[in-house]
């Protein structure tokens, strides 16, 4: 069952929003957040597929109904997004839905801007129960990830221009010191390699030890 449904912020505002899953019940939560594609077919399919795993799975549709194939335009919709509004308000605003229908445990995660905004969640949501990011991180400034709060999963690409080596590492150094379980994982792969929408980057066998791993992380977190 998926649906497209209206969510409540924190400031009284709304974000619409991609419900996978039952409307309401005990199923632990997940709120997913989109690409810089925007909520396009891709993410609808991954709430879908994590649905299956037995979660009710919420995506707020930051860019409220735009989406792109071209990346200059997705370059443009991300700089005009404000991160620090999507995760606190956004975000968190899904969270308290998932709660307040049926979830006693709800985890936040993401990919590209969405894994960035996954960060933010971590340290700025109080009501996350856990985070499960992809290659995404925010400027330490946004969201210093020695302060993050929940348990934290993270995969990144050895061959990636924008979450490099050198900022994974320190992400890394910063969780290090936030006094939860934290883990990172490295995959010999590029930016965006769960996407199997661009062949171009997508790597298989990543992608499902990723999802896996990912999945696993869930269940000892939230259940």
């Amino acid at each position: 069952m998926a649906e497209l449904i209206e969510v409540k912020r924190p400031d009284g505002k709304t974000c619409p929003a991609y419900l996978a899953g039952a409307a309401s019940g005990s199923s632990p939560g997940f709120v997913m957040i989109q690409e810089w594609w925007g909520l396009n077919d891709q993410i609808e399919g991954l709430a879908d597929r994590l649905a299956t795993e037995g979660y009710r799975v919420l995506v707020p549709d930051l860019y409220r109904g735009k989406k792109t194939t071209s990346p200059d335009e997705a370059g443009q919709l991300m700089a005009g997004l404000d991160f620090a509004d999507a995760a606190k308000q956004d975000v968190r605003g899904a969270v308290q839905h998932l709660k307040q229908t049926g979830s006693a445990k709800v985890a936040v995660g993401g990919f590209c801007l969405g894994g960035a905004v996954t960060v933010i969640a971590a340290v700025h949501v109080p009501e996350a129960d856990a985070a499960l990011c992809f290659y995404g991180i925010p400027p330490a400034t946004v969201a210093d990830p020695a302060q993050v709060r929940v348990p934290f999963q993270g995969h990144f690409a050895q061959h990636d221009d924008w979450c490099t080596p050198a900022a994974v590492d320190a992400l890394e150094a910063g969780l290090a010191k936030s006094g939860v379980p934290c883990e990172v994982h490295r995959y010999d792969a590029q930016h965006a390699f769960m996407n199997a929408s661009r062949p171009e980057v997508y790597d298989a066998a990543a992608a499902e030890l990723a999802w896996r791993r990912g999945v696993e992380f869930l269940a000892r977190a939230l259940r």
